[in-house]
């Protein structure tokens, strides 16, 4: 049993109170091996409390990073749009990050809608969908946005196949971290046995739903729009293959560990 983990549980769940009923108990979930996120029932991400009820996969600190870089991006462009000043994110038009104006982000994929609510929190004008294909996770996200005190007016979640449940719609700012990991890779057994599989593999090359998603992205991003997509490092270059022949503009991205880890796509300017 990890000691930083027990620490933790301690702490956060029981106040530092080893006495408490429960304690014991949850001892040994972790002893058997239950990530300690699931056993305290929540994980912090960018400052906000992202509760677990309904076991989704749980927010990484890579996922954390890249999520508070394209904020910060989005809101730094913002500003300097109107000053009438261009950062050269990327060349697009006022309309996108027009700060008076609504942004429109979906975080795809959404699972507990980590990567959505830490948008609320930080892009006053933004609206985020959440599309989510397992509608146990509806209720868990609806939770960490009321929980978190998050503008519920300012969200929609939608649950269905990918960009199924928004027909039509098309969005500023995609956010996906869709599973990616080859089905025939062994992983930690916290990982294996608690976290959900459909949220982790993706066919035997780990690029079945990124197949999918490049080739309807350009359906679903305004043509001056942008798309973070957080893939894996032993197949990234394949997937972004996969975008550059669905006709879009790909370009890579390290994390905070010098690993390449975020796929960012556009159309051609």
């Amino acid at each position: 049993m990890d000691a930083k983990d027990q620490q933790w549980l301690l702490e956060e769940k029981y106040s530092g109170d080893a006495s408490a009923p429960g304690y014991q108990d949850d001892l040994d979930r972790l002893a058997a091996g239950e990530p300690v996120a699931y056993v305290i029932g929540h994980q912090p991400f960018l400052g906000l409390k992202i509760y677990l009820d309904s076991k989704p996969l749980i927010p990484r600190p890579e996922t954390e990073w890249w999520t508070e870089q394209l904020a910060g991006e989005i809101t730094q462009v913002s500003a300097e749009t109107e000053k009438g000043v261009g950062l050269g994110l990327a060349p697009r038009s006022a309309p996108f990050f027009a700060s008076a104006a609504p942004i429109t982000i979906l975080d795809l994929c959404a699972g507990s809608g980590a990567i959505g609510c830490a948008f609320l929190s930080r892009i006053p004008n933004a609206h985020v969908s959440f599309g989510e294909l397992d509608p146990a996770h509806e209720k868990t996200i609806e939770k960490n946005i009321r929980e978190n005190n998050l503008d519920e007016s300012r969200t929609t979640i939608r649950i269905g196949d990918l960009f199924e449940p928004f027909k039509d719609a098309r969005f500023d700012v995609i956010a996906i971290n869709p599973p990616y990991i080859p089905s025939e890779r062994t992983l930690e057994k916290s990982v294996a046995d608690y976290e959900p599989p459909e949220a982790l593999f993706s066919d035997t090359d780990g690029l079945g739903l990124i197949r999918r998603i490049a080739s309807e992205l350009p359906h679903h991003l305004k043509q001056n729009g942008i798309a973070w997509i957080e893939c894996d490092q032993h197949n990234i270059h394949e997937a972004k293959t996969l975008f550059e022949q669905a006709g879009m503009v790909a370009t890579i991205r390290s994390d905070q560990y010098h690993v390449p880890r975020i796929l960012v796509v556009s159309f051609p300017q």
